[in-house]
């Protein structure tokens, strides 16, 4: 086990060093620090499966692929991963997407581990930290006053159309602490939760949002 993740752990950092600072593998190692934290109030969970998902569930986001992307499943086979690991990794990170809103559906406790522990790192102060180096990377505006939340749309209209970092908020991070599945996602999602809507009043004071 130990010997596949670090192989897979070597062979994603040159994929992560090429995306921004909101995506890079200090985002993985969060995401890695939060799964194992939850893996831990859940017996039965495979921790080699968690891993690996963790470390591959972005290597081919839409955000970032290019022709030359490898999936997921290409870097495991090309690391000698056997069918039922890489059977089992996929369908983890396809429970990851937040896909517009709509949460896909969970097929194994690992998938409902690493979906929490994304969602954690896209919350809190580390997700304000995220949201504007993403945003800045894009050249998106800081906020927009003029611009509509959309509460309702598809995944193709969520990856779409490049609102504001504050509409980000409201579109997707604020809706996440309701979306945890793990009791123990849930705990760690409700102090961080509460930072971001302190830090909105604060900008909404700042700026005059309202």
């Amino acid at each position: 086990m130990e010997d596949l993740v670090l192989k897979c752990e070597g062979e994603v950092r040159n994929i992560y060093d090429k995306f921004d600072a909101s995506h890079d593998f200090d985002h993985i190692e969060r995401v890695t620090r939060n799964a194992k934290a939850i893996c831990r109030t859940i017996p039965g969970a495979d921790p080699m499966i968690v891993e690996l998902a963790v470390l591959l569930h972005d290597i081919d986001d839409p955000k970032y692929r290019t022709d030359e992307s490898k999936t997921p499943q290409d870097l495991l086979i090309s690391l000698g991963a056997d069918s039922e690991t890489i059977q089992r990794v996929i369908e983890t990170i396809d429970s990851v997407s937040f896909s517009g809103g709509q949460s896909k559906e969970l097929k194994s406790i690992e998938g409902a581990i690493v979906r929490d522990a994304d969602r954690l790192d896209a919350i809190g102060a580390i997700g304000i930290a995220r949201t504007f180096a993403y945003g800045g990377a894009k050249g998106r505006k800081l906020y927009d006053k003029t611009e509509a939340v959309r509460f309702s749309m598809t995944e193709e209209e969520y990856r779409s159309k490049d609102t504001s970092s504050v509409t980000h908020f409201y579109e997707k991070l604020l809706l996440l602490k309701d979306l945890m599945v793990t009791e123990e996602g849930k705990r760690l999602a409700k102090e961080r939760h509460a930072f971001m809507v302190e830090f909105l009043e604060q900008l909404d004071r700042e700026v005059g949002l309202g």
